[in-house]
């Protein structure tokens, strides 16, 4: 079959180098893609808020079937319009990809159907929102309700910085996903991204990682979209995950296709792990960026006839869970200078022996025959190992033998397990 894979980032490109390997596909494009994806797949040029140049690309080119990776087009309702035109695809509908369209939304539903979460209240009133801060204490979570790029969510850590985050949201700071403000009790614990895939009526596990939002080594500096995250997550035990789609994932399957939002696709869990029991502590609609990196690594199946199946109702009802290696992967992001703020781009990327590394493309392009630097986060560096140790040395060796002057990265992805792997070996 042809495919059509949406999207032009890290996460992307671990998507298209699997969707190639599937005995199923005959041809592979990607709309924008980016000179990585277009090593395993035909670039193609279209606006992706366009919906009837995607639908009659798809009618032109016979694909039967499209991946989309990135949240926007879900939220805007790209699957809708091509499952209207009869064509199959990975990723929810509008009023599904709501889980990560409005955080408000998931807060309510979680509030109705019982599911763990942080205490919370919704505002689209400046005012009423300064008043009512002082009932969470401090620290204190300030998101901006929908899409932010990653960046809509500031954990202030005095009263001042949590009234000046109120204000840099509601006076645009974040586009229009700032005209509602949630407030959220802080939350204390590890975090752990959690995965899986549903039908609409069944959901199947499919794998844990954990990720890096800081900036800087130690997580310090401001939330990015991440700079690295490693799978699995051994914090995340067999016992948790089963806790974790009893109470979170199961309620959540129900109570939307209960509503008439079946959900088609992948659940991303961001979960905290507290002293009371793992809790929820907002949804996405789609594959992480970095996660789909090191969970792409692990994936020993036929991700065509993986997904597939997640787009036909009814098409997980007798699915085993995906297989994934024992082994662990782990990706360091390499970023511009200047990020998360204005990225530095333009520079000049060159490859030397990463030996069984696999480095995926998030944000470059070729100028004037040269591989250039044209995002924030640039490239993800990617190995296995038998441990996260082995897992991180064998990244930041094949970092060390790419050049790339106007880049930097975080040195210690993988620091909380390789922590526990020495005290373990001890």
């Amino acid at each position: 079959m042809n495919i059509l894979l949406i999207g032009s980032g890290g996460r992307e490109h671990a998507l298209a180098w699997r969707l190639s390997q599937s005995p199923s596909c005959d041809k592979l494009f990607a709309c924008p893609g980016n000179p990585g994806i277009g090593e395993v797949a035909e670039l193609v040029a279209i606006d992706v808020s366009d919906h009837a140049a995607i639908v009659d690309f798809c009618t032109a080119n016979a694909i039967t079937f499209v991946v989309v990776g990135p949240e926007a087009p879900l939220v805007d309702g790209l699957g809708d319009s091509l499952r209207g035109a009869g064509i199959k695809v990975f990723g929810p509908n509008a009023n599904a990809a709501v889980l990560e369209g409005s955080k408000g939304f998931v807060k309510d539903l979680c509030a109705r159907e019982n599911i763990p979460t942080a205490a919370y209240a919704r505002h689209t009133d400046k005012a009423k929102a300064h008043a009512d801060l002082a009932r969470f204490g401090l620290p204190v979570v300030i998101k901006a309700d929908g899409l932010a790029a990653g960046k809509g969510v500031i954990i202030a850590e005095t009263a001042d910085e949590a009234r000046e985050a109120i204000e840099h949201m509601f006076e645009g700071g974040f586009g229009d996903a700032g005209a509602e403000v949630v407030i959220e009790e802080f939350m204390t614990g590890e975090e752990v991204s959690f995965f899986a895939i549903s039908d609409g009526t069944h959901v199947i596990p499919f794998g844990s990682a954990q990720d890096h939002k800081r900036v800087g080594d130690g997580d310090t500096g401001p939330n990015t979209g991440g700079m690295g995250a490693y799978s699995p997550a051994p914090v995340f035990t067999d016992a948790l995950e089963t806790e974790v789609m009893q109470r979170i994932i199961d309620p959540t399957v129900k109570a939307m296709a209960r509503d008439g939002r079946p959900y088609s696709g992948v659940f991303f869990a961001g979960l905290m792990l507290t002293s009371e029991g793992p809790k929820l502590i907002e949804y996405n609609c789609r594959f992480g960026d970095p996660e789909c990196q090191v969970l792409m690594m692990r994936f020993e199946g036929d991700l065509v006839e993986l997904l597939q199946a997640a787009a036909s109702e009814g098409g997980l009802a007798n699915a085993d869970r995906p297989e994934l290696s024992e082994d662990y992967a782990l990706t360091v992001v390499m970023a511009a200078n200047g990020y998360p703020g204005t990225p530095e781009k333009g520079g000049h990327i060159k490859f030397g022996n990463v030996g069984d590394a696999r480095v995926f493309h998030a944000g470059t392009a070729i100028t004037n025959g040269q591989l250039t630097a044209n995002g924030g986060r640039v490239l993800n560096v990617t190995a296995t190992g038998g441990t996260v140790t082995e897992a991180q040395a064998a990244a930041y060796a094949a970092v060390e033998a790419i050049d790339f002057p106007s880049g930097f990265c975080r040195r210690d992805i993988g620091w909380r397990e390789v922590a526990r792997e020495r005290t373990d070996a001890k």
